[in-house]
């Protein structure tokens, strides 16, 4: 992560409050996810290994190990879990035969789409008391939110 210079002076408190409620939003989401995998096979590492070939497409153990922030070890583990219960498979790069891929395969992508989905309908029971317009300022407003943040997030 880069440090950023603060030209703007926010209201520390203000500052304070946002940080502690995103905090507790990104705890209960996290908390609902576990909730909603119980009804899976999966793992929540699982999870977001999945998640991230879903999103973003093949990649290498070294790729998903940066992205999940994992060693390369225990992602090689993760992904044997995963290949023997048919989630995902090894491919080689058809380039270049010394690097193998992550592929996921349709019983994969069938639970993160479920997962997702039902996620989804969580958030939009927790959202049936708010006006569609503060909906589309709340997305905006995240949206912007985490663009402003990815401008600090350097993958090493």
């Amino acid at each position: 992560m880069t440090e950023r210079i603060n030209s703007t002076n926010h209201d520390a408190n203000e500052v304070a409050c946002m940080e502690k409620e995103l905090r507790y939003i990104a705890a209960i989401i996290k908390h609902n996810g576990r909730k909603i995998l119980k009804n899976y096979t999966i793992t929540p590492p699982q999870f977001i290994a999945l998640q991230w070939l879903f999103e973003h497409g093949d990649m290498t153990i070294g790729e998903l190990s940066n992205k999940m922030f994992l060693a390369f070890s225990t992602t090689t583990d993760l992904v044997d879990r995963m290949e023997s219960n048919e989630l995902v498979k090894r491919i080689r790069d058809t380039k270049d035969r010394r690097v193998v891929r992550i592929h996921l395969l349709a019983e994969g992508e069938r639970i993160i789409e479920e997962v997702i989905d039902k996620r989804r309908n969580y958030l939009n029971t927790v959202l049936s008391d708010f006006e569609e317009s503060e909906v589309i300022q709340l997305s905006r407003l995240l949206s912007k939110l985490h663009e402003e943040m990815k401008k600090d997030w350097k993958e090493d």
